[in-house]
């Protein structure tokens, strides 16, 4: 997907993504599945974009069971709204089977359930890491340094570019799970 090597064989059609998994053997779940949480500014976006995005990948490669994907803010200001419309139509456009939700604020509890927090932009970075609290600091990642980028998602609230938004999302998440499927645990 997007010109890079990648572990998933994509096939897009009108409504829908099938993920074909190559790696034959999965890194092996002891116990729990491991716990994402992924991080915007008010969980109507980027966030609940990238829970979607990331479980669907997940079940399509066959390895749901090993992840729980999980969305929160960093403010309270949405609290309790629904997708945006705009992202909803974007996800629904590419296929992805949209999470019940309602936009929650992230907790230092959630940080410390959580085996890795990814962030969509730096200043939810920052955010985190308040709200985490210390000992968290390792857990804390931006979304597309998993993909190689020193970059943020943009947040389509302002640039009214869901899609754009959208394929970041999509570039991250699935080097977040090609690293995670290959061991590697940090960012």
């Amino acid at each position: 997907a997007l010109g890079r090597k990648s572990i998933f064989t994509f096939t897009k059609e009108p409504d829908t993504m099938t993920i074909h998994h190559s790696h034959s053997t999965p890194v092996a779940s002891k116990g729990k599945p491991r716990r994402i949480l992924f991080i915007c500014y008010g969980n109507i976006c980027r966030s609940v974009a990238a829970q979607a995005v990331f479980a669907q990948m997940a079940r399509h490669a066959g390895v749901s069971a090993l992840f729980d994907a999980d969305s929160a803010a960093t403010s309270a200001e949405e609290l309790g709204n629904a997708i945006y419309p705009p992202m909803k139509s974007a996800l629904v456009s590419r296929g992805y089977a949209l999470p019940s939700h309602q936009a929650r604020q992230a907790t230092r509890a959630d940080c410390e359930r959580s085996d890795y927090i990814v962030c969509a932009d730096r200043a939810n970075v920052s955010a985190m890491r308040r709200i985490a609290g210390s000992g968290q600091d390792e857990k804390i990642s931006l979304l597309l340094s998993w993909a190689g980028r020193n970059a943020e998602v943009a947040d389509p609230w302002y640039t009214r570019d869901f899609i754009a938004a959208l394929d970041d999302i999509e570039e991250g998440c699935e080097a977040l799970l090609k690293a995670l499927l290959h061991g590697e645990n940090k960012r």
